[in-house]
């Protein structure tokens, strides 16, 4: 199976981005829950949304900026990433999670500055 992230950048303060996650090898993978994450360096990683069927769930300091969705006949998913700032410069990971199987891509890279 693999994750492969796309879509980071840099980005000025109050800028919008969209990750974008292509999953495959995966059977039934409407069946996954599906997160987003993101680590700096020297700090541990951070749950930022997830998404199971429709049901979707943020951190606090991301509720109202950002919007993850999925799009099952595609094996894809999203994170509209609006209002920036400095504070979510990050590595985003992709992550999919089934029973005790989990499984992360190799991140791409979001730098908000000017």
């Amino acid at each position: 199976v693999q994750l492969v992230e796309s879509g980071g950048g840099l980005v000025q303060p109050g800028g919008s981005l969209r990750l974008s996650c292509a999953a495959s090898g995966f059977t039934s993978f409407s069946t996954y829950a599906m997160s987003w994450n993101r680590q700096v360096p020297g700090k541990e990683r951070e749950l930022v949304a997830t998404i199971y069927s429709r049901l979707t769930d943020y951190a606090d300091s991301v509720k109202g900026r950002f919007s993850i969705s999925r799009d099952d006949r595609n094996n894809m998913v999203y994170l509209q990433m609006n209002n920036l700032n400095s504070e979510d410069t990050a590595v985003y990971y992709c992550g999919a999670r089934r029973g005790v199987s989990d499984y992360w891509g190799q991140g791409t890279q979001v730098t908000v500055g000017s």
